[in-house]
């Protein structure tokens, strides 16, 4: 299998570049088809306003998102015809409540949703709901890209976040394409449980799947050095020059990660590469 169909979501120009340029970047190394779905987002919610307003207001938010929206539909256009690859580009307008529907939609017709980090500074309130519906309604893994740094084709030296969770063997499913093609995936444990199946060889049935698809694999236990897994995770990814993290989304409830934080949500605000998740 190979990723076909790329799809990325567009509702700013500020933070549009790094997943654009990703999108064709596989495009061309997978000898696929970039998509960019441009959305204008209404966010107005109607039912809320103040005393007295009338459909000027509705009208004038609705504008406006028309206007972002061709706004976006011009820049991909511009970027994705200078790059060579197979492309398309449509734009469209969504209420902020209704987002999830429209991307979930495309989504599910797509081998790989790539976007932008979802937190931190300039991010509109949309990108999280994106990331999710695309995630948990469309089923599609998604790759997040940070903005910083160069688009990755062919990934090489790839790090799986291995905590056997089933979210986590999902992801790995979902990355075979690139694992088979990869010089080396690293399987990281940090803490394994001292009581289970695998505590013996933490990670040695993931690797020896692997292994039977022509994957290269090493296994690299960690200790839990630091309070927080995804700051272990994003420091040894740097430490071993890792190209991508593969790992599992939303171990525990959505709600909770909000609320509390938790891997998902620190790796989704700063990690400096590539990062592939699916649940």
């Amino acid at each position: 299998m190979a990723y076909k169909s790329i799809l990325t979501i567009m509702t700013e120009t500020t933070n549009a570049q790094a997943a654009l340029s990703q999108a064709a970047a596989l495009a061309e190394a997978q000898d696929g088809h970039a998509e960019a779905l441009c959305l204008g987002v209404d966010r107005s919610q109607t039912g809320y306003y103040y005393a007295g307003a009338n459909a000027l207001i509705l009208q004038e938010t609705l504008s406006r998102a028309n206007a972002e929206a061709d706004e976006l539909l011009s820049y991909a256009e511009d970027f994705l015809g200078k790059t060579g690859v197979r492309w398309s580009a449509e734009n469209g307008v969504a209420q902020i409540a209704d987002i999830g529907r429209h991307v979930a939609h495309r989504a599910r017709f797509s081998d790989l949703v790539v976007l932008p980090h979802p937190y931190g500074e300039g991010r509109g309130a949309e990108a999280e709901p994106i990331v999710e519906a695309a995630m948990f309604e469309g089923h599609a893994p998604v790759m997040v890209v940070p903005n910083a740094g160069q688009p990755v084709s062919k990934p090489k030296n790839i790090m799986i976040a291995w905590n056997e969770s089933v979210e986590a063997m999902r992801a790995v499913r979902c990355a075979l394409p690139f694992l088979k093609e990869a010089d080396l995936a690293r399987i990281v444990v940090i803490d394994p449980p001292r009581h289970g199946p695998d505590r013996s060889d933490p990670g040695g049935m993931l690797s020896q799947m692997l292994a039977r698809h022509g994957v290269r694999c090493d296994i690299e236990v960690l200790s839990k050095t630091m309070t927080r897994v995804s700051d272990i995770l994003n420091r040894h990814a740097m430490d071993t020059e890792s190209d991508m993290i593969v790992m599992g989304a939303y171990g525990h409830s959505r709600f909770r990660e909000a609320i509390l934080g938790g891997a998902t949500r620190n790796m989704l605000e700063q990690s400096a590469v590539p990062v592939f998740m699916a649940h």
